[in-house]
């Protein structure tokens, strides 16, 4: 009995088994059958059609019309229908099918700058008229070098060199002190022998170099041209962005302070001896296109004296001028946090160079590129699928063939504009024979120029559909046009990808950046004539050239006066009234972590109205409030110095900002107000606080007279949250109804102090 048991289970588990393999066989699930293009006009032709190819394979009407979920007829042509795998196969061989896929389940997720930002040459009642150009200020350029050959440089219409100047020029490799400078390039001068002593004789063969003044790298002469190049008519680059360039300040005197070194970089002592004889030799302002590492300050290191070497040029009335860094989008990445800095963040034009990639199915994508053609008609289009994932990182590693007399479509997600993925992809295309790369990824504004071999950026929706198209067409191809140039407000403006971020980290309650201007794909010199690039090294200088002409216009302008100048005049819009984003993994209001306050707007600059000013002793008090003693800060001004006991509030720092970063209850704060416009001015406030923080400015009514001129006011700050925040952002504006001077606000609420959370 037992045994006939045991034989009746095997018997029924094999039944078992051969019945759930011909239900498997059988179980349907849903298909996404896809046609292409439509061949019918009218939809319900199209959904006819659809029930035609089904029938001969599902036998009924009835069958057919159980089976389609939806019929695709508008846009393109296809169906989704309940089909067993078998049948899947079989109607993916049909010729008119395209392509059959399961159901996928998804779950929830510069010769543009100075136009652009108002500051043109054309009436009497510019700013760049009533400063005359920059002439009589001298400009102190730390960085690569200069290229002394291009017209930028000419010293056409120049007077004499300024009697006060104690600089001058030297002589080295291929340059020649008493040919190379001029009336308007007046100092050149070159600094090594720090990085000799840590890295040893520089190897000019396997890092080619000038030990000299000259530029080999072009990064130093394109920061002096922007800042202070000569009207050069009727350039482009590789025929776009056509039109004249120069500097924000072409009548300016420009000094080349070489400390940074192809492929090497900047040692800190050379930039330290750079600074130190930018301050003797006598120039009004510096410009650095170079960031200091973001760690906390201490008078041992590097980061510190380069901070504290631009400490001394601004004691002695120097403004400086720095880069944010191209760290971003990540937050806390800034550089160049010191207070006595005015920092640069960085942002697009309202210019582009538009690049159109036509498919074989007619529909035309516009991606981004420095292409100058001749234009590349239709020919195969593919992307690495096998055996590539269609990395874009991964094409050098893996040269394949089937790229060769095709452009090849892949992908990155790598934010950092100076990755070396998409490079490699241009080079392993290239190499294979391919002619030509499309790059799907986040925006980074970092277009690599090709004069022959088009490489375009799309952004991953549009790369995505490229991709369908490859996918689902038998003989995919491509048309790719030469670039060509938009200009004016049908481009909006963004923070770039690449522009570092707050919240400082080394002192949270200093904002920064300070301000942000144009560093993408900006047009100025190089060894070959002109270049574009891109970067807050771009930006920096274009800031420079505003400082420029506010130093001609209010020659006895502290550096914090004409940073504040700046600042609160910024646009909080682009110049045509639209919202500022910021990019990055994705797009969001810009924020002032992202730009300071807003973006450069010179002619407004130039009649700020009120500023904040700041003396030595307001910079001293802020290194009393931070982790300096009494003895240090002594040696850094060669006189005894005494902290008041208790440390003075880094709050009441007299910046053109507010940022509280750990805002417990309520605190106060002191701002002061120096009038520059009319005498007999009266300044009411307007208050935007930050959500879930309450804002009282006390007084609220400011009166100036011609016994008046300076007014102190203060601001009490609460919070209503209950809890741990990030940042929420605000403003403070004094306004005449002719001015409107606006600082940033940035609080943020923190319950539990020092407090980190992961969550």
């Amino acid at each position: 009995m037992g045994q006939l048991n045991i034989i009746i289970t095997m018997v029924l588990t094999v039944v078992l088994n051969l019945q759930i393999s011909f239900v498997l066989a059988h179980e349907t699930k849903v298909y996404v059958v896809y046609l292409g293009k439509k061949t019918h006009d009218h939809p319900e032709s199209v959904t006819e059609s659809h029930h035609q190819l089904l029938r001969p394979l599902l036998g009924s009407k009835k069958e057919v019309h159980d089976s389609v979920v939806y019929s695709y007829r508008h846009g393109f042509s296809g169906f989704a229908a309940k089909l067993t795998e078998s049948q899947a196969q079989q109607i993916s061989q049909l010729p008119e099918v395209v392509h059959v896929i399961p159901n996928t389940l998804y779950e929830l997720t510069t010769t543009r700058t100075w136009d652009y930002l108002g500051l043109s040459p054309g009436t009497s009642k510019s700013l760049l008229h009533k400063a005359n150009m920059g002439s009589q200020v001298i400009v102190g350029v730390i960085d690569t070098g200069v290229w002394p050959e291009s017209e930028m440089f000419n010293d056409k219409g120049y007077g004499p060199i300024p009697s006060r100047w104690k600089g001058g020029c030297v002589s080295g490799e291929l340059f020649n002190a008493s040919i190379h400078c001029n009336k308007k390039l007046i100092g050149a001068k070159y600094f090594v022998d720090g990085l000799v002593a840590e890295i040893g004789v520089l190897n000019t063969t396997e890092n080619p170099e000038y030990l000299s003044p000259r530029d080999f790298n072009g990064h130093g002469t394109h920061v002096a041209s922007t800042v202070g190049g000569s009207f050069l008519p009727n350039v482009s680059y590789l025929g776009l962005g056509r039109g004249t360039a120069r500097g924000g300040a072409p009548g300016v005197y420009l000094a080349i302070y070489k400390a940074c070194w192809s492929q090497i970089g900047c040692s800190g002592a050379d930039l330290l001896k750079a600074i130190d004889q930018a301050i003797h030799d006598g120039v009004d302002v510096l410009s650095l296109s170079l960031g200091s590492p973001n760690i906390p300050l201490n008078l041992e290191t590097d980061v510190n004296l380069f901070a504290m070497g631009l400490f001394h040029a601004v004691a002695k009335g120097i403004h400086v001028v720095a880069s944010a860094g191209n760290n971003g989008p990540a937050a806390q990445t800034i550089a160049n946090v010191s207070p006595w800095i005015l920092t640069v963040a960085a942002t697009t034009l309202d210019r582009s160079f538009p690049t159109a990639i036509t498919l074989g199915n007619n529909i035309t994508t516009l991606g981004q590129a420095i292409f100058a053609g001749p234009e590349l008609g239709f020919v195969d289009l593919t992307d690495p699928e096998r055996p590539l994932s269609g990395d874009c990182a991964e094409l050098r590693a893996n040269p394949n063939k089937t790229m060769q007399g095709k452009v090849v479509l892949c992908f990155t997600a790598d934010l950092n504009p100076t990755s070396m993925a998409v490079v490699n992809a241009v080079t392993a295309v290239s190499n294979a024979g391919g002619l030509g790369v499309i790059i799907a990824r986040n925006p980074t504004y970092s277009l690599i120029p090709t004069p022959n071999f088009p490489c375009v950026m799309v952004d991953f929706e549009l790369g995505t559909d490229i991709l369908f198209y490859i996918r689902s067409t038998r003989s995919p191809i491509v048309k790719i046009h030469a670039s060509r140039t938009l200009v004016s407000h049908h481009v909006a403006t963004k923070v770039a990808t690449f522009s570092s971020r707050g919240p400082n980290s080394i002192s949270p309650a200093i904002l920064k950046p300070d301000i942000a201007a144009p560093g993408v794909n900006i047009v100025a010199a190089n060894r070959t004539g002109v270049v574009m690039r891109s970067g807050t090294s771009m930006a920096t200088p274009v800031v420079t050239g505003v400082v420029v002409l506010l130093k001609s216009l209010y020659p006895h302008w502290s550096p914090a006066a004409v940073r504040s100048a700046i600042v609160t005049t910024a646009w909080k819009t682009d110049p045509s009234g639209e919202p500022i984003f910021a990019d990055g993994s994705s797009r969001k209001l810009a924020d002032p972590f992202d730009y300071g306050g807003g973006l450069v707007n010179p002619e407004k600059a130039a009649r700020p109205g009120l500023i904040y000013d700041m003396t030595i002793a307001d910079y001293v008090s802020y290194l009393c409030s931070t982790y300096y003693n009494n003895v240090s800060i002594s040696q850094v001004l060669e006189k005894k110095t005494v902290c008041p006991n208790p440390k003075p509030s880094v709050l009441d720092l007299n910046l053109p900002s507010i940022t509280i970063p750990n805002l417990k209850d309520e605190v106060t704060l002191t701002r002061t107000v120096t009038n520059v416009g009319p005498l007999n001015s009266i300044y009411k406030v307007m208050i935007d606080p930050p959500i879930g923080v309450s804002m009282t400015v006390t007084p609220d009514t400011l009166e100036f007279s011609s016994t008046t001129k300076i007014v102190s006011f203060k601001v009490r700050v609460s919070t209503r949250h209950k809890v741990n925040t990030g940042y929420y952002f605000g403003s403070l504006t004094w306004t005449d109804s002719v001015h409107n001077v606006v600082i940033p606000v940035s609080v943020r609420t923190q319950i539990f102090q020092r407090y980190y959370d992961e969550n």
